[in-house]
């Protein structure tokens, strides 16, 4: 019994000083603390600088022989292909044509970039933050393509250019930062000191002030007025689908950190950049920002039993 208690304790100091930062920003938002202005100059420097900066320095510390995980990667994209394909054949039966496509892209498409990443750091150190920075570059790719196949397909007059979309993705700041750093590591080039704790310095701004801001655009007064099948698209990707694959990668050899890091990427609440791209097409934006809101909030108590329970088990 003490055993599990000493557990759990160690799973409260890895979920919720990211959570607490969330519940921080929806406090500091409704208190007039913080406004739009802030949410959206502080989200482009953490997307555009602080993250990629975090990204970059994560991987050329790291040891290539293990943060760049071949089977892990191709596990993690044929997952996400099978979960994206299943949520898309349950919508099919079960939801309104027009809602469709944001429906399936707020199950399947997760925050992985900053909630994930937050928990791998702090459950896992310098290995969290190198593979799972890695891994990062094959969800924004996968994401961002499955994304614009499932809404143009319910989106009638709507069009998206492949090319405009290939572009988006190579010119993406956490895609560049990947690219760039792998040589970095590979070589093992070394940086001068002082720019390594320059960098250090800026990239712990990262975590912290993209936090506030997830918990800024937190609405509960829409999760209250109108959810809808948001509720069911948020249980999909909070419950259902980290459940599904998780079990899936223990069933496949996973193990240990493997396991625990692709478990908080499954896990992550859905991406504000749903919502984006939903709002850039015409859909149904009230829904995608309730998906949002919904995970969020469940994520706190999702992830925290999902950790405890790989962690009681010894399985990560």
């Amino acid at each position: 019994m003490s055993g599990l208690l000493a557990t759990f304790a160690h799973t409260l100091e890895t979920t919720l000083p990211v959570f607490a930062m969330v519940f921080i920003g929806i406090g500091l938002r409704r208190i007039g603390w913080i406004d739009q202005n802030f949410v959206s100059t502080a989200s482009a420097l953490v997307f555009k600088a602080t993250l990629p900066t975090l990204v970059f320095l994560s991987i050329i510390r790291a040891d290539l022989t293990t943060a760049f995980n071949v089977k892990l990667l191709l596990f993690y994209l044929a997952a996400t292909l099978a979960s994206f394909g299943a949520v898309w054949f349950w919508a099919i039966r079960r939801v309104s044509k027009d809602d469709r496509g944001v429906y399936v892209q707020g199950a399947f498409r997760g925050n992985c970039g900053i909630v994930g990443l937050a928990l791998a750091a702090n459950l896992y150190g310098d290995y969290g933050l190198s593979a799972g920075g890695i891994l990062l570059g094959l969800v924004i790719i996968s994401y961002n393509v499955l994304s614009v196949v499932v809404l143009l397909a319910y989106q009638p007059g709507k069009s998206m250019s492949f090319s405009n979309t290939v572009k988006d993705v190579v010119r993406n700041p956490l895609i560049i930062a990947v690219v760039i750093a792998i040589p970095f590591a590979a070589w093992e080039v070394s940086l001068p000191q002082w720019v390594m704790t320059s960098g250090n310095y800026f990239a712990s701004l990262t975590l912290p002030l993209a936090l506030l801001c997830i918990g800024a655009t937190v609405s509960l007064k829409a999760i209250r007025t109108d959810s809808g099948p948001a509720l069911g698209a948020s249980v999909w990707k909070m419950v259902s689908l980290p459940a599904l694959c998780t079990l899936a990668a223990w069933l496949a050899g996973f193990e240990g950190r493997e396991l625990g890091l692709m478990f908080l990427f499954f896990a992550s609440p859905t991406a504000a950049a749903s919502f984006v791209m939903v709002k850039a097409l015409g859909g149904n934006d009230r829904m995608a920002a309730n998906i949002i809101a919904l995970t969020t909030l469940l994520a706190s108590v999702t992830v925290t039993a999902g950790v405890f329970i790989l962690q009681s088990t010894g399985l990560a």
